[in-house]
């Protein structure tokens, strides 16, 4: 059985130097999916709410024909919800969530690239001082000034998933 991107969040690099991703702006930070995963970027599609849904994957978007649910991880980052842009963008990718090959639309405040990302430049989250929980992201990648945010996606929607089965 072939692993798929979200599969393999601990272990993304594999025996890879680099790892091409695409990178992407959520309320001031740059974020990256491995670029594998990516499907396609769209603009803004009409948004239908799911009654009783969490805020996180809280509406659905017709996809070619298929119903997806829209994924707004800065919800699950803690991050306040911000009105869409000029520049917003829906990320659709594909996931492995429990053993089923899933695409989720992810929105975002703006895409930037497909770039490449080296592995000796990459760091564990920091274990305290952080904002965000730290299992929420695989790692971080040191990038000119910046760092680069991984997300760990398994542990996004397992986490709220399991949140939304005990509630």
């Amino acid at each position: 059985m072939m692993k798929t991107a979200v599969q393999q969040t601990t272990d993304q690099w594999g025996d890879k130097e680099e790892r091409e991703v695409l990178t992407f702006d959520l309320a001031g930070e740059t974020f990256a999916f491995d670029a594998t995963m990516v499907q396609e970027i769209l603009d803004l599609l009409p948004e239908t709410a799911v009654p009783g849904a969490r805020p996180f994957v809280g509406s659905v978007i017709n996809f070619r024909g298929k119903v997806i649910p829209l994924a707004d991880i800065r919800l699950a980052f803690g991050m306040a919800a911000t009105k869409p842009t000029i520049d917003s963008r829906i990320i659709v990718a594909e996931l492995d969530i429990e053993g089923e090959p899933t695409l989720v639309g992810v929105r975002t405040d703006k895409v930037h690239e497909v770039t490449t990302l080296s592995r000796a430049a990459r760091e564990n989250p920091p274990s305290i001082g952080m904002r965000w929980r730290a299992d929420y992201i695989d790692c971080l990648v040191k990038r000119g000034a910046d760092f680069v945010i991984i997300p760990n996606l398994n542990e996004i929607f397992s986490a709220k998933r399991d949140a939304a089965a005990a509630a």
